[in-house]
């Protein structure tokens, strides 16, 4: 029955999202922080960060959430990319990474191969390294 009433509740409100996540890991750190600093203006800013992230899960407003967590994934997008490409170039055991010196991206070439000539297929540069 109690179960119930908390569905029933719940339905149709936003829930977590990524930007939800983030203010709520960022709320639990800046907690960690004010318990061992002892201080009260950074308890206080934890509190609001739980506050606000009830709000944003407790909202109807489905636009306005999706809008402010799509810009806040567009904001966050460039450092995602990075840390996941660096993330798969730690992994990747079979390939090395190499950084185009024309257009800057990151080309993908295997392991073991010697000394090979790479172009790349975005700005057509070529140039010679040692896999």
């Amino acid at each position: 029955m109690f179960r119930n009433a908390i569905q029933r509740f719940l339905y149709g409100r936003y829930g977590m999202d990524q930007l939800g996540r983030t203010l709520l890991y960022t709320g639990l750190g800046l907690l960690l922080v004010s318990v061992l600093s002892g201080s009260f203006v950074i308890h206080v800013l934890s509190l609001v960060l739980y506050i606000l992230v009830l709000v944003r899960m407790l909202s109807r407003n489905f636009a306005a959430r999706r809008r402010e967590n799509e810009r806040y994934l567009r904001l966050t997008a460039p450092v995602t990319r990075k840390v996941r490409l660096w993330r798969n170039m730690l992994r990747d055991k079979d390939h090395r990474y190499f950084k185009c010196p024309g257009c800057k991206k990151y080309l993908r070439v295997p392991r073991g191969k010697g000394r090979i000539s790479i172009s790349c297929r975005s700005c057509g540069c070529k140039f010679t390294k040692k896999s």
